[in-house]
C-alpha cells in the first residue's frame, strides 16, 4: 500500500474532471471536493473550475434542473427535501426556484397522492394513532409540505373511521 497519493498536473486534473462531469451533471461543490481529494492548490483549482465552466462541463443551472427532475421522478421527493438538498450543495435560491418550477402542480399532487396511498396500504400497525404517525413521518422524510401531509393524514384516517 502506497502512502503517497498521485500528484496531478493541471492538464491531468482537468482531463479527469472533464470525464467526471461528462458522466453526470455535477455542482461546483462536488467538483471542489474532488479537487480537494486530488490535493490541488487553490490557484490550480480556480483555473480548472473556470476551464470546466467555459467548456460547459460545469453548469449549476443544468445540474439543478437535472437533480430536481431525477429525484422527483425516481425517488418521489417533495419540494421541501429538494430545496434542502440543493441548498446543501450551495445552489443559489434563484436556481432552486427555476429548478422547482419545472414540476407541474398536477404532477406534484398526483405523485404525492400516489406515494401517500401506497404507504397507507403498507403500514402494519394496530392503532390509528401509530398509523397516522408512520404515514406523517414517511412523508416528512420524503420532503413533502406539512400542510399537505396533515391534510392527507386526516383525510385518510377520517375515511377509515367511516368505513
Amino acid at each position: 500500500m502506497s502512502f503517497f497519493k498521485k500528484v496531478y498536473t493541471i492538464e491531468e486534473a482537468l482531463a479527469k474532471l472533464q470525464k467526471y462531469c461528462s458522466y453526470q451533471d455535477r455542482c461546483h461543490n462536488e467538483v471542489e471536493h474532488k479537487l480537494a481529494e486530488m490535493r490541488m492548490i487553490p490557484e490550480a483549482k480556480n483555473k480548472i473550475i473556470m476551464s470546466l465552466i467555459e467548456q460547459d462541463f460545469l453548469n449549476e443551472e443544468r445540474f439543478a434542473l437535472a437533480y430536481v427532475r431525477g429525484k422527483f421522478t425516481i425517488k418521489k421527493w417533495g419540494k421541501t427535501r429538494l430545496k434542502a438538498e440543493l441548498k446543501k450543495r450551495n445552489i443559489s435560491t434563484y436556481l432552486i426556484k427555476i429548478a422547482l418550477k419545472q414540476i407541474s402542480d398536477e404532477d406534484y399532487i398526483a405523485t404525492f397522492e400516489e406515494i401517500a396511498n401506497k404507504k397507507v396500504n403498507s403500514i402494519k400497525a394496530n392503532s390509528i394513532l401509530l398509523k397516522k404517525k408512520k404515514l406523517a413521518d414517511y412523508l416528512f422524510y420524503k420532503g413533502w409540505e406539512s400542510s399537505m401531509i396533515y391534510q392527507k393524514v386526516n383525510q385518510v384516517f377520517q375515511d377509515q373511521k367511516t368505513n
